[in-house]
């Protein structure tokens, strides 16, 4: 893969939590594209193949907030591909909506292993390879509750705040590599993640949003089929919003 290539028929892109919701949304458009994709899930078995509309390249079980399952996923991923271009780092948990002195320890540690230690594991694991190959890209998913915070829910938007500080650290290292690493911060999305919060915050967070509805998966897959192609050639570190005109910075 070389950077003058402008398309990404035929690049490699493994994609995390993958198996449904956003991250299945995702992995369909950059199939779509022409990307041979791979699946990281912990539960593959949500994944289904003409519900998606495309077949991947390969599925692996990982769990991202194990550093062992991703050096195996990896290494499994290699043998079956053979190639890295796309990392896309969006299995995520919400965890319980509660203030934070009333916040479960184990929900806690949860929340911030999956959602912040979980990509510090991916990207650790796969840069290696990209730097080898002189080109990749990697797109983390933030939210723009990492951006302004949400009461109820500290763990979350402390981990989304942490992948946005994180990715801007890992792009400035990788300047000059060929290897680009960005992130989206999107606000609510309707998804299986709903079943983890209340109707009264679902109803407050669409409330903040100006347009006045929910971000769909298709608008997300978009971006981030463009910010992980190669004609986005000049950005790394940005975060890029899909807020419907709630981002403010």
């Amino acid at each position: 893969m070389t950077a003058t290539k402008r398309t990404l028929q035929g690049q490699v892109a493994i994609v995390t939590g993958a198996g449904r919701g956003i991250g299945r949304g995702i992995a369909a458009r950059l199939a779509q594209e022409g990307c041979r994709v791979v699946i990281w899930d912990r539960d593959t078995s949500a994944f289904d193949a003409a519900a998606a509309g495309f077949v991947p390249a390969a599925i692996e079980t990982v769990d991202v907030s194990n550093l062992a399952s991703v050096e195996r996923g990896f290494a499994a991923t290699m043998e079956r591909v053979g190639g890295l271009d796309i990392l896309v780092n969006n299995a995520g948990v919400s965890g319980p909506v509660l203030p934070v002195w009333e916040y479960p320890l184990d929900a806690w540690d949860r929340v911030l292993a999956v959602d912040l230690t979980g990509v510090f594991y991916c990207c650790r694991v796969v840069v290696p390879r990209m730097r080898e190959a002189g080109y990749g890209r990697i797109v983390n998913v933030s939210s723009i509750t990492g951006k302004e915070g949400s009461p109820g829910i500290a763990a979350y938007a402390s981990a989304k705040a942490g992948v946005i500080g994180f990715t801007k650290s890992l792009a400035r290292e990788l300047v000059g590599s060929g290897v680009l690493v960005n992130c989206i911060a999107p606000v609510i999305t309707e998804t299986d993640l709903f079943k983890e919060m209340t109707p009264e915050h679902i109803a407050s967070t669409k409330a903040k949003i100006p347009m006045g509805r929910f971000l769909t998966i298709d608008e997300i897959a978009a971006m981030v089929a463009w910010i992980a192609s190669p004609e986005c050639s000049f950005c790394t570190g940005a975060t890029f919003d899909l807020s419907g005109g709630r981002g403010t910075y």
